[in-house]
């Protein structure tokens, strides 16, 4: 099946919410998601949070990679790799690499110093894709988060 990698327009955020609604269920956090359209299409496209890459086939979206800038405090500016993702049915056609592609070469255009992004312990199908592709699992870090409760009761201890 021919695809293309393009830039995504706001009207796609509704089937890239659905691409992230299929990821969270297959990372087994199917009610996890709490993001809306109107938060994508405002982030994205009116205060420009992220940019986006979407793989279309037959004019539907079946691919997606959501990018945001970091900076390093080593290494200066870099991006985040929020999220790539394939349709399982589109899963081993070259969407993946083709997404990884256009990643690298924004990121490149940008001069940023390094792209960044975690991937599950267990998701060793993508783990291998990522190393085959050059990267560097690094499994001795752990990812640390706060929450908005976890933010909340942190204030509530400092204040």
């Amino acid at each position: 099946m021919e695809y293309v990698i393009r830039t995504a327009r706001k009207t796609d955020m509704v089937q890239v919410l659905g691409l992230i609604k299929e990821l969270a269920s297959f990372e087994k956090e199917g009610n996890a998601v709490e993001v809306t359209l109107e938060d994508l299409q405002q982030a994205g496209f009116e205060k420009g949070l992220f940019h986006c890459f979407v793989a279309e086939a037959d004019g539907a979206i079946v691919g997606m990679a959501l990018v945001y800038p970091r900076y390093s405090t080593w290494k200066g500016p870099v991006i985040h790799l929020e999220d790539l993702i394939v349709t399982e049915k589109m899963r081993g056609s070259g969407i993946g690499n083709a997404l990884l592609t256009a990643v690298v070469r924004y990121g490149n255009e940008l001069g940023v110093k390094r792209i960044c992004w975690e991937v599950l312990d267990w998701n060793e199908p993508a783990i291998a894709f990522y190393e085959k592709k050059g990267a560097r699992v690094m499994r001795d870090w752990d990812v640390v988060q706060l929450d908005e409760n976890g933010m909340e009761a942190f204030l509530q201890d400092h204040t």
